[in-house]
């Protein structure tokens, strides 16, 4: 099965940069260098508190995070990075076991965009994470659509309050006019 190339970065020009946070070394080393293949940059961490480090020093297009680690869980990374300002529409997929339906739940309930079960196959997994990517995208070209059209409604609220204050004077000057004309 052909998977297609990595889609293109949310940030800059390139490809897609991802985020990947698996404590289990062998594991991290087999999603980087099949992920890598595709076409995606990686950067492979082997804990949450590495993870949020890379996050703050450049933005990435795509979180993948083992949801079960020590110290600070998949569940709480998606946390910080939801309640970060900046990094807040940072899609973010998590890796479960099959039986951890309730880690699944808790990870919707931090805010994750996915959650997926081991075992996996692998051409679903770069799926998931270029439609997540693809989605992200267009919800930034979104907000920057918005974001034009409301300057463009304060630009056309500003001109109309222009206009109207110069139509007012105006109407004040033709008064005044007609008041001296009618006195003469």
């Amino acid at each position: 099965m052909q998977i297609d190339p990595a889609p293109l970065s949310n940030h800059a020009d390139g490809p897609a940069r991802l985020l990947i946070v698996e404590p289990n070394r062998s594991s991290l080393q087999v999603l980087a260098k099949r992920l890598g293949e595709i076409g995606y940059r990686i950067i492979a961490c082997d804990n949450a508190g590495n993870a949020t480090a890379e996050l703050l020093r450049a933005p990435v297009d795509l979180v993948l995070a083992e949801l079960r680690m020590e110290s600070v869980s998949g569940i709480e990374l998606t946390r910080r990075i939801r309640d970060d300002t900046m990094l807040k529409d940072t899609p973010v997929v998590l890796i479960t076991g099959r039986t951890d339906s309730s880690g699944a739940v808790d990870g919707f309930a931090a805010g994750a965009d996915d959650v997926v079960a081991k075992p996996f196959h692998f051409e679903v997994l770069a799926a998931r994470i270029a439609q997540r990517i693809a989605r992200a995208r267009s919800v930034k070209e979104l907000k920057a659509d918005n974001a034009n059209l409301d300057a463009r409604v304060v630009t056309r609220s500003l001109e109309l309050v222009e206009i109207r204050a110069a139509l007012q004077q105006s109407e004040a000057e033709r008064i005044r006019l007609a008041q001296l004309v009618s006195r003469a």
